[in-house]
């Protein structure tokens, strides 16, 4: 086997293979040799059909199969022998033989980039100092109340809270529309989730009484056959219902999974979960800090065979997430496009921390990963079923090993930059960024 290497640009390389045909007829010959010895073919014994007869009916289809093996083998074999670390998948071109005796063909791929770390003493880190006070239980027990809400009908007209039972048809040019009518449809005044002249019309109606009422949709409307057109709607009341939220006593404890009913063991319940969850946000605020922190100080160039993957990888996902929320494929406006930019940003973080985890021996430890294991265990009845199962089989341990490693490098990362303690609320720390 001859090879030779041509570099294309920062990362493109060119490897040029060049293997003997002999070797090729002398695989080709040894596996037909071994097939005539199992074949069937009418009017012969196994095991004695003529060679020459096995090779007239299964010669080609072996000739491709050795070809291509030959081809991914000797592929590799130039790898090791050039000690090339080669990124995505190389793109082979056969090539027209100088030589009738040789088969020719080129690998075209990238290569992983070298990656230069950046100094970190001069980048600022804002580490959120918080804890869970009695007020943020407070506010998750009255999240849980208006999850647990029940309606009781009443006789007054319509207010803020209420939740009503209406029928209505809309019509634009006096045409009906689809999705412009409905019939028992409720409606919750103050959710928010009609548009906000359904709840203005809703607002001191009573139940048996009618509305007409206008309204033009916003121009960015989902529905995009209504978008930005006026339209009339006829809206008749059915029912009228007040929000009456459960108490916080025993019976709501137990609903909640405490046993014994004790409001004061849900409330620490409560506190434990919040706790974590504030344990992990604050993790999550300085994993991002950090990893910015370590793409804008280092150097390197993105190979864009692994971002192309990363694209494909997140597009099935995201294809996969939809069509379980039942959305059709046709309806989906969706190509490795939309997710360039993302993937580009998490391969580059990916390079940049694997980089530092192979310089800095920064690889997980066993205890490490059992702790992340048994900490997410414990959102379940059987947490130490829960490790059992995740340690049957070494796959199952994948994302416990890439957190524990992302976590080695985010606190290397805070012993080497500036860290200012930022005391924050929970309530702050824990609201969703705006949009």
């Amino acid at each position: 086997m001859q090879t030779t290497l041509e570099t294309l640009g920062q990362l493109e390389r060119r490897l040029n293979v060049a293997v003997p045909l002999e070797q090729i007829d002398g695989e080709v010959h040894k596996r037909l040799a071994r097939l005539a010895k199992t074949v069937k073919i009418a009017g012969f014994r196994p095991g004695k059909v003529p060679l020459k007869m096995v090779a007239q009916q299964y010669g080609p289809q072996v000739r491709s199969d050795v070809i291509s093996d030959t081809v991914q083998a000797s592929l590799n074999d130039a790898i090791r022998e050039q000690n090339l670390r080669v990124a995505g998948y190389p793109r082979i071109e056969p090539k027209e033989a100088a030589a009738g005796d040789q088969l020719e063909f080129s690998a075209i791929f990238e290569v992983y980039p070298e990656i230069k770390l950046g100094e970190l003493s001069g980048v600022t880190i804002e580490r959120p100092v918080s804890e869970v006070a009695p007020a943020d239980v407070d506010r998750t027990i009255e999240i849980l109340r208006q999850q647990n809400v029940r309606y009781e009908g009443v006789a007054r007209p319509a207010a803020h809270g209420d939740r009503a039972v209406v029928d209505f048809t809309g019509t634009i040019a006096g045409v009906a529309f689809p999705g412009g009518q409905a019939k028992d449809f409720p409606i919750v005044i103050g959710e928010g989730r009609m548009l906000p002249e359904f709840e203005t019309a809703l607002t001191g109606m009573t139940a048996g009484q009618t509305k007409t009422f206008g309204l033009t949709f916003p121009a960015d409307y989902h529905g995009k056959e209504v978008a930005g057109k006026a339209a009339e709607f006829t809206m008749t009341v059915q029912s009228v219902s007040e929000p009456k939220l459960p108490q916080v006593d025993s019976e709501f404890a137990v609903k909640f999974g405490i046993a014994s009913g004790s409001v004061e063991e849900l409330r620490a319940e409560i506190g434990a979960n919040l706790t974590l969850e504030l344990k992990r946000k604050i993790e999550g605020v300085l994993r991002e800090q950090v990893l910015t922190a370590l793409k804008s100080t280092s150097d390197l160039v993105v190979p864009r065979s692994l971002v192309e993957l990363e694209a494909q990888r997140l597009l099935e996902r995201a294809v996969a997430d939809l069509q379980s929320r039942g959305v059709k494929a046709e309806d989906m406006q969706l190509s490795p496009d939309t997710f360039r930019p993302q993937a580009e940003e998490r391969v580059t973080y990916g390079l940049i921390v694997n980089e530092i985890t192979r310089v800095y021996q920064l690889a997980p430890k066993p205890e490490q990963v059992l702790a992340l294991v048994r900490e997410a265990a414990q959102a379940y009845e059987q947490p130490e079923a829960v490790v059992r199962w995740h340690y049957e089989k070494p796959g199952r341990l994948n994302e416990f090993e890439a957190q524990a490693v992302e976590q080695n490098v985010v606190d290397w990362a805070l012993q080497r930059a500036r860290v200012e303690d930022r005391p924050t609320s929970f309530a702050t720390l824990m609201e969703p960024p705006a949009r």
